[in-house]
Order: C-alpha cells, then structure tokens, then sequence
C-alpha cells in the first residue's frame, strides 16, 4: 500500500501544469459582452503581495491581442492586461467592436511575474 502510495504521490508532484479557459473555446463566437472562466492545474490560486516569492502559487492575467509574456517579466497593468490580484476565478469581458480577438491566460506570481508560456493558453474568439 505504502509503495503505490509513493507512486501515486510523485507522479502528481511532477505532473505539468497547465491554465486554462474553462467555458470558452478556441474559434468560439461571443456576444460584445462575455464571460471568460479561468482555470488552473498545478499550482495555487492566491492573491497577489501575499509572499511573492512563492512559486508554487499567483493568480490569473487576461491578455487581449496579445501573446504570453516571458517568464519571469512583470505582466504590464493597462487596457489589454487585465488583473485579477483577488485570485478571482471568473469575469465579464465588454469587447465592443465586432471582430476577433485574440485572449491569452497568463499565470504570474504574487508580484506580477509571469509564469511564462507553460502557465499560458490562447484562443481566438469573435465578437458579432
């Protein structure tokens, strides 16, 4: 028992971690106005200033027309970067002209810095 126990263990501990968008999907059409539902697989959601340099935990980025950021960059706060520092799961999107648009998941620690492509996930989706 103690042996599969172990097994099971460290194959979780080295399992790749993953963001993901968790109602939508890639070519997806959507109203100007949107939920996007964040998702995440190894590692912690956790507010952003709490210990910094914990990297086992951060919190969600949306990024609008724009890739992932480099790993360990600060992740920009203006129109097309979006924060979500309260380790918050869900938000509303208003995209009001009509188009497609590109939306990338980023992942960063508590203070800002991105986890990198590996906690990254883009999709396109467009807007009638």
């Amino acid at each position: 028992m103690q042996i599969v126990l172990l097994f099971v263990s460290l194959v979780f501990a080295t399992a790749p971690g993953k963001v993901f968008f968790k109602n939508l999907k890639d070519g997806q059409t959507v109203a100007s106005k949107f939920k996007v539902e964040m998702g995440v697989e190894g590692k912690t959601l956790r507010p952003a200033g709490q210990d910094a340099e914990d990297k086992m935990s951060g919190h969600h980025h949306l990024i609008v027309n724009a890739g992932p950021v480099k790993e360990g960059e600060v992740i920009p706060a203006d129109d097309n970067h979006l924060h979500f520092g309260k380790a918050q799961t869900e938000t509303e999107v208003d995209l009001k002209k009509p188009g497609t648009y590109t939306l990338t998941l980023q992942l960063a620690d508590g203070a800002h810095r991105s986890y990198g492509e590996k906690y990254s996930s883009s999709i396109k989706v467009i807007v009638k």
